[in-house]
This record gives C-alpha cells, sequence and structure tokens, in this order.
C-alpha cells in the first residue's frame, strides 16, 4: 500500500521541518515542504497530493484561507488547516461546515495523525456523497418524465429539465420556493387550485397519485394536462426528509382515450350514439322509472323508408352523406335531454325521457315525419325520404331493454306494412 502524500504549507520553516518530519514519521509521504499560497497552488497541480496542511494565517498575496479555497474547488484535494487557539473558534464559526478539519498550534503527533486521519476519511465520504448525488442528478435528469424533490417543508431542492420545460421555471429560480408556486396545479373537475402535494404526501405517509383532471399552470399561462404521483422520501432509518414528485404530460394519452371511448359508444358514421351507449342509457331509464312512479318515458324506433333505393341510385357515397344529414334533422327535433342513436345501417332509434302521455311520444314521431319530408340537396341532387316508427311505451313496466326494443322494432314493421310513413304503437 502505497504511503499517502501530504503537501505542507507552512511559513515558519523551523515548524514546516518538524511538521514534515512527524508526518514521515507516522507514516505519510512529505516529498517537500512550501511557504506560499502561489508555490502551494502551483505544487498542488504537480504532485497532487492527498492532503494539504496549510497554516490559515499564511502571509503572502494570497492568503491561507484563499489559497485553501482554490485547492479545495479546484483540485478537489482535502484541506486541514493549521491554527492558532486564538484563530479556532473564528474560523470554525466563519466554516462551520469544515468540522474536523482543523488542528491547533502546538499539538501532539498523537494530535496531529488524529486529525489528519479524520480530515481524509471526511474527505473520502464526502466524495462518496457527491458521486452518489452526481450518480442521482444523473438518472433523475435521465428519465422520461417530469421529477421535483423537495425539502421536508415542501419547498423544492431539484428539479430535472423536463420538469423545467413543462413548468417554464429553471431550477436555480426555483430552489427554496415553495412547491405550489413553481408547479401550480389546478383540479379541472372542480377548478380548484390544488394545494401542496408534498406536505400531504408527507403527512399522509403514502404515494399519492395526482388527481384524474389534473392541469399544472406554466410559468407562461400554457395548460398542460399531467398525471402520476408523488411520494414521501424516507432515510435509512424511516424519517421523512421530503417529497418527490413524478409527472408527465398526458393530453395525447387523454385525446387517445377519449377517441377510444368515442369509437366504443359513438357511431362512426353519424357521430350519434350507438347501440351499446343507447341500450345502457335505456337501461338507467328503466332502472329510473322503478325507483320513480310518475317516470315515464318512450323508445321510438325508426327505420327509413326506401334508402336502398337511395343508395342504388346515387351510390354509397352519397348514400352515407345522406344519412349524416337525417342525423342532424333527427336531433333538431329532440330536447337536450332525449337521446337518438344509430342502432345500424337505416335504422334509428330515439330515447324520450319524462314524458307526461303517449301524445309526448307521438307528438315527437310527427315532427320527425315532418322534418324528414323536406328535401335534402346532396350533389346537386333534391333528396327526401320517410321513415316507419314504431313506438314503445314504459306504462308497460318492462324490466330488460331488449324487450322494450324488440316491441318497439315489432310496431315499427307493423308501420311498414301499413304503407311506410307512419307510426305505430305497440299494443
Amino acid at each position: 500500500m502505497f504511503a499517502r502524500k501530504i503537501l505542507v504549507v507552512e511559513d515558519e520553516k523551523i515548524l514546516a521541518s518538524n511538521i514534515r518530519k512527524s508526518l514521515q514519521k507516522l507514516g505519510y509521504s512529505v516529498p517537500e515542504t512550501t511557504d506560499s499560497g502561489e508555490e502551494a497552488i502551483k505544487k498542488v497541480a504537480e504532485t497532487n497530493p492527498n492532503l494539504v496542511l496549510i497554516d490559515i494565517c499564511l502571509s503572502g498575496e494570497i492568503d491561507g484561507e484563499q489559497t485553501a479555497d482554490i485547492i479545495q474547488n479546484h483540485f478537489q484535494v482535502p484541506v486541514l488547516y493549521l491554527t492558532k487557539h486564538s484563530e479556532y473558534t473564528r474560523l470554525h464559526k466563519k466554516r462551520p461546515s469544515e468540522s474536523f478539519s482543523y488542528i491547533t498550534k502546538p499539538f501532539l503527533e498523537r494530535d496531529l495523525y488524529i486529525a489528519v486521519e479524520m480530515a481524509l476519511y471526511k474527505h473520502q465520504i464526502e466524495k462518496r456523497l457527491q458521486e452518489e448525488k452526481q450518480r442521482l442528478v444523473a438518472i433523475i435528469n435521465s428519465m422520461g418524465c417530469a421529477v421535483v424533490v423537495t425539502y421536508a417543508n415542501g419547498c423544492i431542492q431539484m428539479m430535472n429539465p423536463i420538469a423545467e420545460d413543462l413548468t417554464g421555471w429553471k431550477q436555480d429560480e426555483a430552489f427554496g420556493k415553495d412547491l405550489v408556486e413553481v408547479v401550480s396545479l389546478v383540479n379541472k373537475n372542480g377548478e380548484e387550485v390544488i394545494k401542496n402535494l408534498a406536505t400531504h404526501a408527507i403527512e399522509a405517509g403514502e404515494v399519492l397519485n395526482l388527481p384524474e383532471n389534473c392541469i399544472l399552470v406554466a410559468k407562461d399561462g400554457r395548460e398542460i394536462q399531467i398525471g402520476d404521483n408523488i411520494a414521501p422520501i424516507r432515510d435509512h432509518n424511516g424519517n421523512t426528509t421530503g417529497a418527490v414528485l413524478i409527472f408527465q404530460e398526458i393530453t395525447k394519452r387523454k385525446q387517445t382515450e377519449a377517441q377510444l371511448l368515442r369509437n366504443a359508444f359513438y357511431d362512426g358514421l353519424t357521430a350519434l350514439p350507438n347501440r351499446v351507449l343507447f341500450q345502457d342509457r335505456l337501461r338507467q331509464a328503466i332502472e329510473r322509472s322503478k325507483r320513480k312512479s310518475d317516470y315515464y318515458f318512450a323508445v321510438l324506433f325508426l327505420d327509413l323508408d326506401g334508402f336502398k333505393e337511395i343508395n342504388d341510385r346515387f351510390g354509397h357515397t352519397m348514400g352515407d352523406d345522406f344519412l349524416i344529414e337525417i342525423a342532424r334533422r333527427l336531433e333538431s327535433c329532440l330536447r337536450s335531454g332525449d337521446t337518438v342513436a344509430r342502432f345500424g345501417g337505416d335504422e334509428f332509434t330515439v330515447l324520450l325521457e319524462d314524458i307526461k302521455d303517449i301524445s309526448d311520444a307521438t307528438n315527437v314521431a310527427k315532427r320527425i315525419q315532418d322534418a324528414l319530408k323536406i328535401p335534402l340537396s346532396l350533389n346537386g341532387h333534391q333528396v327526401s325520404t320517410t321513415a316507419s316508427i314504431g313506438i314503445a311505451l314504459s306504462f308497460n313496466y318492462y324490466e330488460e331493454p331488449a324487450t322494450l326494443l324488440r316491441d318497439a322494432d315489432i310496431a315499427m314493421y307493423r308501420a311498414k306494412q301499413q304503407g311506410k310513413a307512419t307510426y305505430i304503437i305497440f299494443s
């Protein structure tokens, strides 16, 4: 094992010689000593010692404290200060973070050995911590999502580049600020400002998910939909030292989810609710009628008369355009709380909720017939149609949507048999 190399910087030549002899006796390597700050900096660059033992009261253009700062900050070499007892208290107050980095003159060899070993050990620990911190920062900075770390009081300790980009805050300007000031969050469901999540997670002692519709208001006012969670940070003793907020922009994901939801419940051509969504709303209406004795509803089953001839004459593209226009006309005939759906092909269904009697349903059927009679202008052609409509009423106390739809469908076929362009109430 190589002896650790120490550079002695002391302008009292006799003392410097004695210290050198003592260190060599203790098993350290001391190739030479120097008596000025300028020379000490030069020697550190040339020899790269493991430790510099320096007189804090060193005279010259660069004093002992300045020299020590350059050596520690530029060369990352640990420094052990030689100081008189009268200077120790002042220096300790000025540099409290540098405990175990002083030895007062005069001293015994044993004290010198302990001070050197403590300084070397302290530097080793600090170097290891610094490397660990750099490794942690590198990991955080390489993550594909935003990361914000806070102290236990909810103030920001660090944030990675993605967090800087999303929030609009740089880490240097965000440092020490309350999390709420930098990561400004709003719950879109209730338009409520979200309080400091770091303190919430710390108080709860567990991982907390961000609200479902969480919006980040960036520094420039941009609103960004985000998601993920925040968790308390614990040391090896289990004590909570802060919190880490991890989040990412989920605007595209939400758009994809919304599109998938639309594909599942809405007709791709007309944008009307499809069979699945209509049956779900019909099931809800049935359940509502069971709970409320004065709640009634009706279902209209429509089949366009002569649609096949329109398709055959003008082609499927124009047939699709025709269905789209018919969908808009049907919507215009209903109240905002009612539902019209495309059931398939040229079949449509209507759910009329909270009606008073049969006339409410028949009036809508008549309104639909009148609306469909008005010709549509498509690609220079005037096209019109009628519909055969079957009506089923909740007065018959249905239990299942399928049964009610079956009866409305039966009534619709009876209307077709009676000459089309009319409606029939199922009985």
